[in-house]
């Protein structure tokens, strides 16, 4: 009898716990009856902080119900190391480094959605370690030209393969309470001038081409949240237009996530009120020009947002839409207690790096040529793992890290295996020598985060030339590892490439070395197309992207035929 009593007492207790507890915060309520609730105890400050960025990476939260504020980060590729709070340097921290997974060009070159939901997965778990809610991507804007400057972070130009790709990566990243926030909404596929290029589309192509993955990624996926674009459509810009957030994505699409300005890309107080712009993030903006710093109550979203309402400009009908949105978001990510566990830099996250990379790397020709000491003519690939002849490396891409640099996608990686590594690793038993071939890029640091090792080579063009076609021919065989990397005016944020060859006269050095030696592999580094003059003078040529921390094993176990390349390129 004492113990049924006790148990009566309990659920006394809990009941009148139960009914203390604000109904926003009761898990057994609908989410929409939680987020009617929140609103309505919110005051018009704590509406207008929520909807602004405080910093240069998160939103203020709402301290006095319990909502923390919401981080943001950058990715697609991995989770960006944190900077200060109101700059783009590194903020210095030690346990910011993370695993670089493959491009996201790489990804779709693997046409396996199975690849996809394993990627979201594992940088979902690396941004929840790490206390991010929102990850800035996947990027599904549709290649447009060759030359943009920014494809190598989407996913190719087929509107299919892209839509097929980006669903799973979205729910395997959101099935880690970590949002997805698909980007650039929409035609963002140049780079120069990308705040004032207005783009002229058809009706149709805009609906065939340009828009299917983001309605995939939306309707299929149900991603939380979408990042407008800097670039304008029919006179508007991206971040607040009218026809491409209310009318086709919230109306037509019913989405009911948060859309996110891209940094920056608010323009006007009234189009963002009207025009669908949910939370205001920024870089060096105050409202009206640039340049100012802590200056976050200055944005369009802010305090001219605020004196509107207060003198009657505009109603709440509005902001309470956006609160309620961004309310929306915090249940899903900040106010979730089921969240599962976050892991950094875990050896399942390398596992999943490398096999995606393997799958997604593209064999581009393979056609028979003598091996040195064989009289039979083979394919040249794949290279026997156990020779004990010389391999020789040429080319800056094989001792450059590719996770620095690019603008936003660039990461501070706890390792990056690079491909010359890679290779006299897996080929132990050859003499593997090296040969610079080619100078590009010799910047040492991308905001604060090194690249490991110097790069910096003072001699001419013709005389490393003269010494990779040297050490050529006295070779069993050579790879060239080069093509594109990540500074302006090649696979970079920022700028468009000027020209569809590679750079540094490596069309000349190829040519060079395929004279010196008939058993050249060429290895192409790039997130985008090129034009490959000597493509008949190479017998064997893959295209390895830009793939993250395991680049130089997954490009060595190509070579050595551990796996098959049997990556489809995503784009003509």
């Amino acid at each position: 009898m004492k113990k049924l009593f006790i148990t009566f007492v309990s659920l006394i207790v809990a009941t009148a716990s139960w009914a203390q507890t604000p109904r926003y915060l009761d898990e057994r309520l609908p989410l929409e009856e939680r987020i009617d609730d929140a609103l309505s105890r919110m005051t018009l400050d704590e509406k207008i902080r929520i909807i602004h960025a405080q910093s240069k990476f998160s939103a203020a939260g709402i301290p006095r119900l319990g909502f923390p504020d919401l981080w943001t980060d950058d990715g697609p590729h991995g989770v960006r190391p944190d900077v200060l709070w109101d700059e783009w340097e590194q903020a210095g921290q030690t346990n910011d480094s993370c695993v670089a997974f493959p491009a996201l060009t790489c990804l779709a070159a693997t046409w396996n959605p199975q690849m996809a939901r394993l990627y979201g997965e594992s940088v979902g778990e690396e941004a929840l370690y790490r206390g991010k809610s929102v990850l800035l991507g996947p990027g599904v804007n549709i290649f447009r030209t060759p030359l943009g400057g920014r494809n190598f972070e989407y996913m190719g130009e087929d509107p299919w393969l892209a839509s097929r790709m980006v669903v799973p990566y979205v729910q395997g990243l959101q099935s880690k309470g970590v949002a997805a926030c698909v980007k650039h909404y929409a035609l963002n596929n140049d780079e120069e001038y990308r705040h004032q290029v207005n783009v002229s589309v058809s009706d149709r192509a805009l609906h065939e081409i340009y828009l299917p993955a983001f309605r995939a990624a939306v309707q299929e996926g149900g991603a939380w949240s979408i990042m407008g674009a800097y670039n304008l459509y029919k006179n508007q810009h991206n971040c607040h237009n009218e026809v491409m957030l209310n009318k086709i994505l919230k109306q037509d699409w019913q989405f009911d996530g948060a859309v996110i300005s891209d940094w920056g890309g608010c323009h006007d107080t009234d189009e963002a009120v009207r025009n669908g712009l949910d939370l205001e993030m920024g870089s060096w903006t105050n409202g009206l020009s640039e340049g100012a710093s802590n200056a976050y109550d200055m944005y369009y979203l802010a305090m001219a947002y605020k004196r509107g309402i207060q003198s009657g400009k505009y109603s709440t009908r509005e902001l309470d839409e956006k609160v309620r949105r961004v309310l929306r978001l915090h249940f899903r990510t900040t106010m979730n207690r089921h969240k599962p566990q976050g892991f950094l830099c875990s050896e399942a996250h390398y596992a999943a790096a490398l096999q995606i990379a393997q799958e997604g790397i593209v064999l581009l020709r393979n056609e028979k040529v003598e091996m040195r000491n064989e009289k039979l003519a083979e394919p040249l690939l794949p290279l026997n793992p156990d020779m004990t002849g010389r391999i020789l490396v040429v080319g800056e891409n094989a001792i450059k890290m590719m996770t620095v640099g690019g603008g936003s996608s660039s990461l501070k990686v706890q390792r990056e295996i690079l491909p010359l590594d890679g290779i006299r690793a897996r080929f132990a038993s050859a003499e593997v020598d090296y040969a610079r071939g080619y100078v590009g890029d010799t910047v040492q640091s991308y905001n604060g985060v090194t690249v490991g090792r110097s790069l910096r080579d003072l001699r001419t063009k013709d005389e490393l030339i003269s010494e990779a076609v040297a050490k050529a021919r006295q070779a069993d065989v050579v790879i060239f590892v080069g093509g594109l990397n990540k500074s302006d005016y090649q696979d970079c944020e920022g700028h468009d490439r000027k020209d569809y060859g590679l750079p540094y006269a490596q069309d000349e050095l190829i040519e060079a070395l395929a004279k010196a030696n008939p058993r050249l592999v060429v290895v192409n580094i790039s997130g985008n197309c090129a034009a490959l003059p000597w493509l008949g003078l190479v017998p064997a040529v893959v295209q390895g992207w830009f793939i993250g921390s395991e680049a130089g094993e997954a490009i060595a176990s190509v070579l050595a035929g551990d796996v098959n390349p049997s990556g489809k390129l995503p784009f003509t």
